[in-house]
């Protein structure tokens, strides 16, 4: 049942509406001004506002502004006896969904109403799918066709309004932190700081002090106080990327947190209130990790109140022609050139291939054909593919030759996977993978170019 707060100063007026909506099935609510509309508005989940447009106290514009900063998608049908076409445009430029005159028709206004409240479903079911909806609410979009991706808007838009704690799952380069953005944007936490936090990036002697800051003098170099991303996030949602990469220690911190809302900073003993959504992400089972002693139990369940699959893109490749056309678009921007168009050759190249690398990979693939062809058209040449079942080749250490060449040729195998397996970490981010890794921004570089790391 829809409930509608009718917000009108006239009693008789209110009491005919109230009489006449209710018996069409829907729930009403009352406010005889401005000031009360607005205070109902904040403190209640309404589904649609018919205001009048003159009030004691405010105004119809007003309720219509504070309507719109609650909820950009929530309808809003104004009434005044006042119908000035200057009128009626001011409301529209608002974002008011309709004007409807005193004395009006009382089929006509149920009709505006019913109109209202089905446009206002679509766009909630329709709202990280289409590019015009995400855009006009500052959402994050989300591509797809495939009744998977589907599948997974649905639980975002219903977990979304909802305290739960959500964690994602699913393969590296899937869009994890894009649906967990979606969740804060699409919950009543938008308006205040999202704070995502990679925890396989930072070095786990810091990760710490990030999540939960530290005082001053808390270790060597901790020469003023810091707040944590924990502080950073509150009244806001902090979404712990990797979560499966914490130590078991920091783990029963990060339980503490969840069960009792507090925090203490590295160094400190006075327990600070914190209010702060959390979502978790991983590629890894963590229940395969919580039988292996590597993840608390307690702490497993804690965070997988409302699990969400993202599929990999090898399981909707359906979606694979949409990304494709909007990396061409995105980039085409970047490059300042006209959108090219994929060859059906080229497009069953990628429909082929199985995307290990999922979404990012594919966005990878697209910059590089945008930037390799020349013309109109991306034909198959310049789609640069790993051959399936292709891993780096690591040369033999040599087993001939001095002792000081085998340990030359060991420490070069060495850095190279471990450069390799910290750009992987930080999703080629060469800044965190260097803080990472503990070396210069400078050194990652040479390095890179000295083993020949692609």
């Amino acid at each position: 049942m829809e409930t509608i707060l009718i917000i009108e100063d006239k009693e008789s007026m209110a009491s005919m509406l109230m009489t006449v909506l209710s018996a069409e099935g829907y729930r009403c609510e009352i406010a005889g001004d401005g000031l009360e509309g607005i205070r109902q508005l904040q403190t209640r989940d309404v589904d649609l506002v018919l205001t009048d447009l003159r009030l004691p106290t405010g105004d119809g514009l007003d309720v219509l502004r504070c309507a719109r900063n609650e909820d950009p998608t929530l309808p809003v049908i104004i009434m005044t006896a006042y119908g000035t076409v200057e009128a009626a445009v001011e409301a529209m430029k608002e974002g008011a969904y309709d004007f409807i005159t005193k004395p009006f028709d009382v089929d006509h206004l149920l009709v505006m109403i019913r109109r209202a409240l089905e446009t206002k479903r679509l766009y909630r079911e329709n709202i990280l799918l289409k590019e015009e909806v995400s855009s006009m609410v500052g959402l994050p979009r989300i591509i797809g066709r495939s009744g998977k991706i589907k599948e997974v808007v649905q639980k975002v838009q219903k977990v979304a309004p909802t305290r739960s704690t959500v964690l994602l799952f699913g393969e590296s380069g899937t869009g994890k932190e894009l649906f967990a953005r979606a969740v804060h944007h699409l919950s009543p936490r938008r308006d205040s700081p999202f704070v995502p936090i990679n925890c396989a990036a930072i070095p786990r002697e810091l990760l710490e002090s990030e999540l939960l800051g530290h005082e001053r003098g808390a270790f060597t170099g901790a020469d003023s106080r810091k707040l944590g991303k924990f502080e950073l996030a509150h009244k806001g949602t902090i979404f712990l990327d990797e979560v499966g990469e914490l130590e078991l220690a920091l783990q029963a911190k990060l339980l503490r947190v969840l069960q009792d809302h507090v925090i203490e900073r590295v160094g400190g003993t006075k327990p600070i209130q914190v209010d702060v959504r959390v979502i978790a992400a991983s590629n890894r089972d963590l229940a395969s990790y919580v039988k292996e002693g590597k993840f608390r139990e307690e702490l497993f369940y804690r965070l997988n109140v409302f699990p969400i699959y993202i599929p990999p893109l090898r399981e909707r490749k359906e979606d694979i022609p949409l990304l494709a056309e909007f990396f061409v678009s995105k980039y085409a921007a970047e490059m300042k050139t006209k959108p090219k168009r994929i060859s059906e050759k080229a497009m069953g190249l990628l429909m082929e291939y199985s995307w290990k690398g999922n979404v990012r990979e594919l966005e990878n693939t697209i910059e590089r054909a945008m930037i390799l062809s020349e013309g109109e058209t991306i034909t198959e040449e310049h789609i640069s593919l790993m051959p399936i079942g292709f891993s780096p080749v690591v040369e033999p250490l040599p087993m001939e030759g001095s002792l000081e060449e085998t340990a030359k040729a060991a420490l070069r195998d060495a850095e190279t996977r471990r450069i390799r397996k910290a750009l992987e970490e930080t999703r080629y981010n060469k800044t965190r993978a260097a803080e990472l890794l503990r070396i210069s921004y400078k050194t990652l570089l040479t390095k890179i170019k000295e083993y020949r790391i692609e």
